[in-house]
């Protein structure tokens, strides 16, 4: 992708109403546009960063024996009055409306009711059992607050999955399986290190739950974990959690965190609420087992840019990063070795975006490093009287001058 193709632009200011850090630099560097409070639109350079967690997710997904789908965004009341989550005072972040015909209807804020109505037409016996099923989707809820940037939405993409068992040892081995996933997903991300599994309130879904959570300073939650960080709990279950595990609270101490993941397990709650049922071994009909689990795509995208940003802009971990080299040209013979090096990277696979404007060599490094692309590479007329080029890497700020076959080398094993 070339510089001088996209249609957005890079700026220095961020509307006077944005506060958060991640909405801020997304939408200097031109990855998101704020259509209002918690609803954004996302760009061609927004969109890649997107897709790539979705890829990631995906693989790690797809490993665990899920399948994709996609569901439909408007819900039927009738589907979640047997669970009574169409009562707002259970759910109060529905998004309702009327059809024509004065049909109520509601848009998804989440998708166990609907899937579990779906999959009554596909699950019929002990041997349609387990399976597991995700999604990739826009989600609505009518948040109260909607301040943290694109890290809390009134709109926002989810992955959501849902398994379903025809006992509880299989949910909870399977369960045990999507943990180990997400933990995959979140070392990807680069953010494994500081992402943990924490006890925390199921809200509108159980009583308990686990969540994901990052330690970030712009987070909203505080979690309590331990010297070894091998216990995690969410405040507001603290009291509850610790005598569940039997740990001392004061061997616990406080940071801030931000939630990147959510699972539940709704064991027979649901089928029973709904009448939806499989045939035993034996023909008897019993309840099916099911559990959910959420990934905040759009959530991790801005808990990554909080996270690793600096002074000069977002430092995007090269797993997700939109290109993995910033290419820089400078004078006529620099420009015209640049061409030729685009287009050889380019067909390598390498993802580059290649800054081929006629601007001020300034210019073109501070909008890379505003854009947190992992590596810049430039290609200026001394460089190739040298017979070098420089690649800097944007996290650590190092700098090395590579020969040609240094250059590819290096591309190829960062």
């Amino acid at each position: 992708m070339k510089v001088s193709e996209l249609f957005t632009r890079t700026s220095k200011t961020a509307p006077a109403d944005e506060v958060a850090k991640n909405a801020q630099l997304l939408i200097r560097a031109g990855f998101v546009y704020k259509v209002m409070a918690g609803v954004y639109a996302y760009t061609p350079l927004g969109l890649k960063v997107l897709e790539n967690i979705k890829q990631i997710v995906r693989e790690e997904m797809n490993a665990v024996h899920g399948q994709e789908i996609i569901m439909s965004s408007l819900q039927r009341k009738e589907t979640w009055e047997g669970t009574g989550r169409w009562d707002d005072e259970v759910v109060d972040v529905w998004f309702k409306s009327k059809l024509k015909d004065d049909t109520e209807v509601g848009f998804g804020w989440s998708h166990e009711e609907a899937i579990m109505e779906m999959m009554q037409q596909f699950v019929k016996s002990y041997k349609d059992l387990p399976t597991s099923v995700y999604q990739f989707q826009t989600k609505l809820r009518n948040e109260l607050r909607a301040k943290s940037g694109i890290m809390r939405g009134r709109e926002f993409v989810m992955k959501d999955m849902y398994s379903l068992h025809a006992t509880e040892e299989d949910m909870d081995a399977y369960y045990e399986g999507v943990i180990k996933a997400y933990k995959r997903c979140y070392e990807r991300f680069g953010i494994g290190a500081s992402t943990f599994v924490t006890f925390a309130s199921g809200g509108a879904f159980t009583k308990f739950s686990h969540e994901f959570q990052t330690i970030c300073d712009a987070g909203e939650d505080i979690l309590y974990v331990n010297d070894e960080q091998t216990v995690a709990v969410n405040e507001e279950v603290l009291d509850d959690a610790a005598a569940e595990l039997g740990i001392d609270k004061a061997s616990l101490q406080p940071v801030k965190s931000a939630e990147v993941g959510n699972i539940f397990k709704f064991g027979t709650s649901k089928s029973e609420q709904m009448g939806i049922t499989y045939m035993d071994k034996d023909g008897v009909q019993k309840p099916i087992y099911l559990a959910s689990y959420g990934i905040g795509i759009t959530r991790v995208m801005g808990v990554i840019v909080e996270k690793f940003a600096d002074e000069r802009g977002i430092v995007w971990p090269e797993s997700i990063a939109p290109a993995k080299v910033y290419l820089v040209s400078i004078g006529a013979q620099g420009s015209e070795v640049a061409d030729a090096l685009y287009d050889e990277l380019t067909s390598r696979g390498v993802e580059v975006l290649y800054d081929d404007r006629d601007a001020r060599p300034g210019e073109k490094f501070a909008d890379g490093e505003l854009m947190g692309i992992p590596y810049t590479l430039t290609v200026s007329d001394r460089l190739v009287e040298a017979g070098k080029y420089e690649l800097k890497a944007r996290a650590t700020g190092e700098v090395n001058l590579l020969t040609r076959d240094e250059l590819f080398a290096s591309i190829s094993t960062s």
